[in-house]
């Protein structure tokens, strides 16, 4: 297993955790869809560059979905 996989892996699946735990106690759907994808995801994905990229995706989508969810 790399090692740089193993780190960003966690990092992702930390502000997964945060989204998640966020979505819930605001009752808002897009945090918490997108923590549970962060989570989730890296069982799937074994290239680095891979997982960073999705990753990094993710993470716009959490902050695209709570800006849209604000302005509702």
């Amino acid at each position: 297993m790399d090692t740089g996989w193993l780190l960003w892996s966690s990092l992702f699946s930390l502000i997964g955790l945060a989204g998640l735990t966020y979505g819930r106690r605001q009752r808002r759907a897009a945090p918490m869809l997108i923590g549970v994808a962060l989570l989730v995801y890296p069982y799937f994905v074994s290239s680095t560059l891979a997982l960073v990229g999705v990753g990094l995706l993710l993470i716009g989508g959490l902050f695209v979905g709570n800006r849209l969810e604000n302005n509702l």
